[in-house]
């Protein structure tokens, strides 16, 4: 009989957002009558722009068409948008890319789930803590992480990022091979600025590991000489892989494209102790397990950079971080300890002590209707802190707001 891959089984429960719907699922069934307010999951509610939408009319009307058919695309992307692609998001701030170092994908969490199968089974990991689900249990599933106590990973370095360290991680302290960065960072809101990443850029090169660069909310930073990429910091380029997506971006999250860039230089070791890029190994895996993002979403993907897309994305930014503002604004004046919500689409809330974040979640959806994300679930850090968004209506973010002003904990 098949044996099983053991390490699913070592994974705490269900996946975090999986138990929140849950929760909240049971909620409404038991309390049909009451509108609840979901400020939880990271899922956009306005549509696509209208850009977008023309774009993807056209290119299914060609697929419509024998002479503009299209099947199976080229493995990592359609030129059309990795050109716009490194054109917009790279060369405009003074960094050069070859054409065969970005690769488009399903999106952002696919790749960062995904980049870990180039890694020894044996390689050691380091994440931020708190920390985005996906990067922790993937490698969980791999094997790498090691037991799981009931808090935290035993192999796994954890870099903890707290209003004590003013949300900066801490470089390592002893070697890892992989360091796992995602600013700015989903779920504090917080950013790191030019030599907080040089930092770390100068380290993985000193140390010999490599870094994971999400980079899914970058369209949302406000603060000046703020990085955007991590290649804006020098020496990058040897040692970092960068995800990016269009989804909170470009409101891409049932459309999915995203894209990934790993450059030439980034390499590791083979058994024989030489070096190996990345990139080819990369390519690799997309060519023997993904087919593509289809034609007709490319095509909306690349619509984005246009005059009109670029405009239009920007009203719907503003938009969402407007709700930031309400709620970060609204509940510092009720006297709650706010983080985040300036440069990115979350909102870091620190408890009153001497209650868990499953416990908020709890009397906050059964006594406001509001849901959020227990920040424990985001690691042994997150514990004491409570996670919002910004993807609603303006509406029912200020509806939000106000319960919980008239709420007594």
């Amino acid at each position: 009989m098949l044996h099983i891959n053991g390490n699913f089984q070592k994974l705490p429960g269900s996946y975090l957002f999986a138990e929140t719907a849950r929760r909240t699922k049971e909620y409404g069934i038991a309390h049909p009558e009451r509108e609840i307010i979901r400020l939880g999951i990271g899922d956009v509610t306005q549509p696509l722009v209208p850009a977008v939408i023309a774009a993807m009319h056209r290119a299914v009307d060609e697929m419509g068409q024998r002479e503009t058919f299209r099947g199976y695309g080229p493995d990592y992307g359609y030129d059309f948008l990795v050109n716009a692609i490194r054109a917009n998001e790279y060369a405009s701030r003074g960094i050069d890319l070859d054409y065969d170092e970005v690769f488009i994908s399903d999106g952002a969490k696919s790749d960062v789930g995904n980049i870990q199968e180039l890694f020894a089974p044996d390689a050691l990991i380091a994440v931020t803590d708190p920390v985005y689900p996906v990067y922790v249990d993937s490698n969980a599933m791999a094997g790498r992480t090691g037991d799981w106590d009931g808090s935290s990973w035993s192999r796994l370095v954890y870099l903890p990022c707290n209003a004590e360290n003013g949300f900066e991680p801490p470089l390592p302290r002893g070697p890892v091979d992989v360091i796992y960065l995602c600013y700015p960072n989903n779920p504090t809101g917080t950013v790191l600025n030019r030599r907080q990443l040089q930092r770390f850029v100068n380290w993985a090169k000193e140390h010999g590991a490599i870094i994971i660069y999400d980079a899914a909310y970058r369209a949302y930073v406000t603060t000046p000489d703020i990085p955007l990429s991590i290649y804006e910091i020098p020496g990058a380029r040897e040692v970092a892989i960068e995800c990016c997506s269009f989804s909170k971006t470009a409101g891409f999250t049932g459309t999915r494209c995203a894209w990934t860039v790993v450059p030439h230089e980034v390499c590791g070791l083979n058994d024989k102790g030489e070096k190996v890029p990345l990139n080819g190994l990369w390519k690799r895996r997309m060519s023997t397990k993904f087919n593509g993002v289809s034609y007709p979403v490319q095509r909306a993907a690349a619509a984005v950079y246009s005059p009109e897309g670029q405009a239009q994305i920007r009203t719907v930014i503003a938009g969402y971080m407007e709700n930031a503002r309400i709620i970060r604004e609204g509940l510092r004046g009720m006297g709650w300890d706010v983080y985040g919500g300036k440069d990115a689409p979350y909102i870091w809330l620190k408890l009153p002590d001497g209650i868990d974040s499953w416990t908020f979640f709890d009397r906050l959806l059964h006594e406001c209707q509001v849901v959020g994300t227990p920040g424990v679930g985001f690691g042994p850090s997150g514990e004491g802190y409570f996670r919002l968004t910004a993807f609603n209506t303006k509406e029912l973010t200020q509806r939000a707001v106000e319960r919980i002003s008239k709420w007594r904990l």
